[in-house]
């Protein structure tokens, strides 16, 4: 039976609807559910819905040209803003305490993935790397690792899945810290001026205030379009390791590494980047909640869910690890977690809570976490295959 959207500007159309609406929704409404439920499952969960039951159609050249054009543009364009000398002027050695979250973030995958393998898909693997790119970076980790491994779309719904229910266990836990600060301070052995410090920082509100213009959307689109046509060209001439590290790995990689060179160039000052960038994420979310078959999520999902609360307590244990060798402070452990786990998103709630004075750079902090995200996100995806058999 003949889907009744399939036309591709009718598919991208929906796609973009859905991704609109739900924004839109929270903002209008501010309804307490979307603080449980952020839109990122909606819009994962309705275009999944909408072809699984014929709405929509689950084979359309719109899925193709996201995937291989779309995705690696925004990409380029999210990693502009990098600015990895700033943080660490600022934060110290707190970006050295969300190194070791990351760290917890990819041993913790294998990790929780060999208690459960039996009991899971045999390319849940897969499932674990595409998570593993959001827990590092964010959203659009997520969705770059999971093209970057052609994770299917009952894969990419457990992560999207386990993402969510272990944020809303796991952001009350980093809020909670700070009630507990000076105990837990004392505990992490924490020098004094490293608090006076914090509570002195003035943060970088650099490009705040520009206004956007037309030409900045088409600087920012030359240089999307300009490195995913160099990738493309690049990708199909290395050597392949399957099945990690593909063409389709490479493509990622590369255009990782171009958008981190181009952030050491004045291209990371084009305002608007980390707007329209995250605007893209968030169709290629549908996108892919629109090619899934979810006739087998149910089986799966119980077991990923509790890997996931494994893995998370893991990159907990790295973090206060990080902080006690180190001597951080909770507050400065709470925003490299969240950094980490909850991204650009998440990263300023937990600053705001800790240190207000804190939440341009905890945002600096989730850009780290977005540059090193796709290459440790396939690193864990690496081990967790050779775990599987």
């Amino acid at each position: 039976m003949e889907s009744w959207v399939s036309s591709p500007v009718g598919v991208l159309t929906v796609l973009c609807g859905v991704a609109a609406g739900f924004f839109f929704l929270e903002e209008r409404t501010k309804w307490k559910l979307f603080e449980y439920f952020p839109p990122l499952i909606f819009i994962y969960a309705v275009p999944a819905i909408l072809s699984n039951t014929g709405v929509l159609s689950r084979t359309s050249a719109v899925y193709d040209w996201l995937s291989s054009t779309v995705l690696p543009m925004f990409l380029v364009i999210m990693l502009l803003k990098v600015d990895i000398a700033s943080t660490v002027r600022i934060m110290g050695r707190g970006v050295f305490v969300m190194l070791f979250g990351t760290a917890g973030v990819v041993l913790g995958a294998p990790a929780a993935f060999l208690l459960v393998r039996d009991r899971l898909p045999p390319d849940a693997w897969k499932a674990f790397g595409t998570l593993a790119g959001s827990w590092i970076g964010g959203t659009g980790n997520m969705a770059a690792v999971s093209e970057g491994l052609k994770t299917s779309g009952q894969g990419f719904g457990l992560a999207v899945l386990g993402d969510n229910l272990v944020y809303m266990v796991w952001l009350p836990i980093l809020l909670g810290s700070k009630s507990f600060a000076k105990g837990i301070n004392r505990f992490l052995r924490v020098d004094k001026r490293r608090i006076e410090m914090l509570e002195k920082v003035e943060g970088d509100a650099q490009d705040a205030g520009r206004r956007v213009k037309m030409r900045h959307f088409l600087y920012l689109l030359v240089l999307g379009f300009a490195c995913t046509w160099a990738a493309e060209g690049l990708s199909g001439r290395l050597p392949e390791f399957k099945p990690v590290l593909t063409a389709s790995s490479w493509k990622i990689l590369l255009v990782t590494t171009m958008g981190l060179t181009l952030s050491l160039t004045p291209a990371r000052h084009i305002p608007a980047s980390h707007e329209l960038a995250m605007a893209l994420v968030y169709i290629f979310v549908a996108n892919m909640g629109a090619r899934a078959d979810v006739s087998g999520l149910a089986g799966s999902a119980g077991w990923f869910i509790l890997a996931c609360y494994v893995w998370i307590a893991v990159h907990g244990a790295f973090c206060i690890l990080g902080a006690y060798l180190l001597r951080v402070d909770v507050h400065s452990t709470a925003i490299a977690s969240a950094a980490n786990i909850g991204g650009a998103a998440s990263s300023p709630v937990v600053a705001a809570h800790h240190n207000d004075k804190l939440v341009p750079v905890s945002i600096l902090m989730a850009l780290i976490g977005y540059a090193v995200g796709n290459y440790g996100a396939l690193l864990a995806a690496w081990l967790c295959h050779a775990l599987a058999g």
